[in-house]
């Protein structure tokens, strides 16, 4: 019987462009928790409280936040993302007037 294990991002987030890529499809999904998710994940892999010295948010508040459910600020996910060594862009969509 084949045993069924967990999908583990972290063996695959090992460069920067990898990363961004993997959030920027999170983010082009338009789902919020899928989002918060991935931003968690690589934080995870960074190490919270290194994210959490770097950004002056508690580990415990990152920990909730950036987790599907989670609510953080704007403010804040840009400063996740700023210790990430990642931004947000913006761009036109197809399509879409």
């Amino acid at each position: 019987m084949n045993k069924i294990s967990e999908f583990d991002p972290a063996s695959y987030l090992d460069s920067k462009e990898v990363i961004a890529e993997y959030l920027n499809l999170a983010l082009g999904s338009g789902d919020t928790d899928l989002l918060l998710s991935a931003i968690g994940d690589v934080a995870k892999i960074r190490g919270l409280p290194k994210i959490a010295r770097d950004t002056g948010l508690g580990r415990e508040y990152l920990d909730k936040t950036l987790s599907a459910g989670g609510q953080p600020r704007f403010e804040s996910v840009l400063k996740v993302l700023r210790a990430l060594g990642m931004q947000l862009r913006v761009h036109p969509v197809q399509n879409c007037t």
